[in-house]
């Protein structure tokens, strides 16, 4: 679970059921985070609504703060709990690109070769 998680709302008032379903969506990501930057993540969840003619529109921007990086994502849809849902898919994939991009693959390549060597 992603310890530093600011949710906050712009013209709508988060609820219980709101924060707990942000919380249970974003709060979860850590696990596809390296495991160095679990610790020093930081995600900023800013959900918002507005009135266009009579349509109500709801968006939700994440920005999580990482080693290195920044992710942003932004989504914004009739229903703010698919806009969170949405926003948290866009999310995974940003990760893996994270990933792949921080990761030490020389750090595998010796740890691997330790392996092979013992056994």
């Amino acid at each position: 679970m992603i310890e530093r998680l600011e949710i906050s709302g712009l013209h709508i008032k988060v609820d219980d059921d709101l924060k707990k379903y942000v919380t249970k969506k974003i709060g979860k990501l850590d696990t596809y985070l390296p495991r160095r930057a679990r610790a020093s993540a930081h995600a900023e969840v800013k959900l918002s609504e507005q009135m266009i003619k009579t349509k109500k529109l709801c968006s939700c921007e994440v920005v999580l703060r990482l080693p290195h990086d920044t992710l942003t994502t932004k989504e914004t849809t009739v229903n703010m709990f698919a806009a969170v849902d949405i926003v948290e898919a866009k999310l995974k994939n940003q990760i893996k690109k994270y990933k792949e991009t921080h990761s030490s693959l020389k750090l595998h390549r010796r740890i691997l070769g330790r392996i092979r060597r013992r056994g």
